[in-house]
This record gives structure tokens, C-alpha cells and sequence, in this order.
């Protein structure tokens, strides 16, 4: 019967966060806003709409939204060239597609970022799918996009592992009904993670490849 190892991007297969952290500070200060570095960071994995209305309240003039969208974008889109995996990101997708794991990515990221993030993990021969922004209602702490990614993968939650970075990450998941793993290296404490549903939590990929035969993926 088929297995499904489905993984966030940002934060957890490639070294992404702290460059939104940046960007995403600049969009708002751009538009007159001051909000704090860490605030951002905590926010990060969340979906653009979500992520602003986490950080400036319900109450905020949401015509600015798409403009703080379109600045964060343009401004994180000028590493797209350059954008670095992180250790073992690669290895351990293909190790997983030679176990016999559907993999498939669960993201906030599409179109040209999307794109840039693949590339950078160079390892679109072990990647069977990806559940994008473009393919839910409700991006992550919400389950849809880790159940999309199971229906892409033509396999129910408790044959389905899923890997990511950051507390919205493991809410979603653990909605969703599959086992959830934690990485460290999104810079979320281990705390968190656990507390948001990390049955195991790992320091990047590297880590969990070493250990892979003593994680819930053996």
C-alpha cells in the first residue's frame, strides 16, 4: 500500500525564514507599519493574506493588502537566484522515493517562488506532487493543504508522515490526522513544536536522514 511523506518548504527544506522575516519587515515599513522582527518570524509559514492579518489585526485597512503582498513578494523575489537548500534536503527526499514514499510538498509558495524553492532542493526526480497555495480555500494552521496533499498522494492520513518547520505547520497536520515531525531549523523551539503536535522533532533534514531508520518514516 502506498505511503505519502509530505513536507513544507520554506523553513524546512530550504533555508528561507529569515529572509521573510526580512522582506516581510520591509513591506511593512514601506506601508508605514512597525512591526516588530520577531512577530514577523513567529507569523512566517503562514499565507500572505493570513500572515498580515495575524501581524495588523482584523481591524486594519485591508485595502493594503494586496500592496503589502506585492511588496513582500518583489522584495523576496530578489533571491530567488540564490536561494540555499538546507543540509540533506535533497538526500533525504530521494532516500524517501527509494523507500518506496510518495512525496509530495505542502506550501504557501506558487507560481515563480514555487519555482525558485524546487530548484533549490534540486530534487525534482523524487517529487511526485505539490499541494500549493493556488490548490486550497484556507492555507496552513488549516488542514487543507496537508489533505490535499494526501488526495494527490492516493493515500489516507494514517499511512502519511508529514515534515515542517513551524507551529502552523503541525496544527494543520495534526488536523489532518497524520503523524507530524518537527525541524529545528525554521529557528521555532522545540517547545512549540512539540506542543503544537511534533511527535519527534529533528534539527534540518540532514538529521532526520541520519536518523531515518528510527523515525516514524521506518
Amino acid at each position: 500500500m502506498e505511503r505519502a511523506a509530505v513536507f513544507d518548504v520554506d523553513g524546512t527544506l530550504v533555508d528561507t525564514n529569515h529572509l521573510h522575516v526580512v522582506t516581510w519587515w520591509e513591506a511593512f515599513r514601506q506601508a508605514g507599519h512597525d512591526v516588530p522582527m520577531h512577530a514577523v518570524h513567529r507569523a512566517v509559514g503562514l499565507g500572505s493574506s493570513d500572515l498580515i492579518a495575524h501581524l495588523l489585526g482584523e481591524d486594519r485597512d485591508r485595502e493594503q493588502d494586496d500592496a503589502l503582498s506585492a511588496a513582500h513578494k518583489a522584495l523576496y523575489g530578489q533571491y530567488f537566484d540564490r536561494l540555499p537548500a538546507l543540509p540533506g534536503a535533497g538526500e533525504l527526499l530521494r532516500r524517501l522515493h527509494h523507500d518506496g514514499w510518495t512525496v509530495v510538498l505542502a506550501t504557501s509558495a506558487s507560481g515563480s517562488e514555487l519555482g525558485a524553492l524546487r530548484r533549490a532542493i534540486d530534487a525534482d526526480d523524487a517529487i511526485a506532487d505539490t499541494a500549493s497555495s493556488d490548490d486550497v480555500q484556507r492555507g496552513k494552521p488549516a488542514p487543507e493543504p496537508v489533505e490535499h496533499a494526501l488526495e494527490l498522494a492516493g493515500v489516507p492520513a494514517s499511512r502519511a508522515v508529514f515534515v515542517g518547520d513551524t507551529v502552523w505547520d503541525m496544527r494543520a497536520g495534526a488536523k489532518a490526522g497524520v503523524r507530524c515531525l518537527g525541524v529545528l531549523c525554521g529557528g521555532i523551539p522545540r517547545a512549540d513544536l512539540e506542543e503544537a503536535g511534533a511527535e519527534a522533532v529533528y534539527a534540518d533534514p540532514a538529521d532526520l536522514l541520519a536518523r531515518l531508520d528510527t523515525s516514524p518514516f521506518a
